[in-house]
């Protein structure tokens, strides 16, 4: 059963990480920051709502940083119980799909619980002071088959928030499989 965002809570603050990334570096919020807004992003290999959106979500990217929105991907799910999302496979799924963007292993997945993610893909746009303006879909997907009509409706809200500072009135939720949460 799929698992859709909650509303954005506008203007919260972007919460501070520390995480390793697939080029074996430490990245923090920080190191991401970009001078017209930042996009974080909660992905992981094996969801089929990611793999349907992983070439938008890459080509978003790079059209973003051209207007100064830089981006960061982070997967927290669970790589014992879910393989697919080990640091090894995240290496592998980063340098496949040529990602421009750092991606890294919240292992604790106390970043994902410091931001509330809910699901694969989780977006939260900020604006240039790091304040949440964007907590919505990528695109349609018909069939986990995105529909193609436009720029997305992530480029389309961090383009105004570029320009603005503020996002849409109105946002789509992101649909996606839940978090693989550890068991404690």
């Amino acid at each position: 059963m799929p698992l859709k965002t909650p509303i954005c809570d506008f203007g919260q603050a972007a919460k501070s990480f520390e995480l390793k990334s697939t080029n074996n570096e430490i990245i923090k919020l920080n190191d991401v920051k970009g001078t017209n807004g930042t996009l974080v992003m909660f992905i992981c290999n094996h969801c089929p709502y990611v793999k349907a959106v992983i070439k938008d979500i890459v080509e978003d990217c790079k059209n973003l940083e051209k207007i100064g929105v830089k981006a960061v991907a982070i997967s927290a799910n669970d790589p014992v119980n879910y393989p697919e999302d080990s640091f090894e496979n995240m290496i592998e799924l980063a340098k496949k799909h040529q990602f421009s963007f750092p991606y890294l292993f919240d292992e604790t997945q106390n970043v994902a619980k410091s931001y509330d993610a809910v699901c694969t893909p989780d977006f939260f746009g900020y604006n240039n002071n790091l304040e949440l303006q964007y907590r919505g879909r990528i695109r349609e997907l018909d069939n986990l088959k995105p529909v193609r009509a436009g720029d997305s409706d992530l480029f389309t809200a961090m383009k105004h928030i570029a320009e603005t500072t503020k996002g849409p009135e109105t946002q789509i939720p992101s649909v996606g499989c839940g978090i693989k949460w550890l068991d404690n």
